[in-house]
């Protein structure tokens, strides 16, 4: 993925921790000292990272149409956000902005405060995870409608056009 086609702003925090495991083949950049070093973890902290990017993972589908059974059930993202201690902060100029309480901050009030900067300027709904069920890596959808479905239409979309061709004629 080429540095253009990245998330802007604080959506590239999400979108570096969801796609540390490649779906297709079980690889896990957390299971190594730089992959966690990215992210300031420790070992004792990868249980609930990985429950924090599969719960991102789990948003992001939800924002390209795949939504879970139960919807009125609060979401693991929901519950995990929960913990995550954050302030409002005002500087001399009077900008206010969301702040982890404590320093350094955890991977879960970083990614918190991310998710609110989405919000405000509109683009966490653009984060989406994509449709090939071997792939579900995280994109940002640059598209003009908002609508594209796949991480890459030249490999996971060519795959399920391929597929439904196929269907058809089989």
């Amino acid at each position: 993925m080429s540095e253009k086609d990245s998330a802007p702003g604080a959506l590239a925090l999400i979108e570096s921790l969801v796609n540390t495991l490649d779906i297709e083949t079980g690889a896990d950049t957390l299971d190594t000292a730089d992959g966690r070093a990215a992210f300031g973890l420790a070992e004792t902290d990868l249980p609930d990272a990985r429950a924090l990017r599969e719960a991102l993972r789990a948003a992001c589908l939800a924002h390209a149409g795949h939504r879970p059974a139960d919807d009125a059930a609060p979401s693991p993202l929901d519950r995990l956000l929960a913990g995550a201690p954050l302030r409002v902060t005002v500087d001399a100029a009077g900008a206010a902005s969301l702040r982890p309480v404590t320093e350094p901050a955890g991977l879960t009030a970083r990614v918190a405060v991310a998710i609110a900067a989405a919000v405000a300027d509109g683009t966490w709904a653009r984060l989406k995870a994509c449709e090939a069920e071997d792939c579900r890596w995280v994109y940002y959808d640059r598209s003009p409608a908002g609508r594209r479905r796949w991480c890459s239409m030249a490999v996971c979309g060519a795959r399920a056009k391929m597929r439904t061709y196929r269907a058809k004629r089989g």
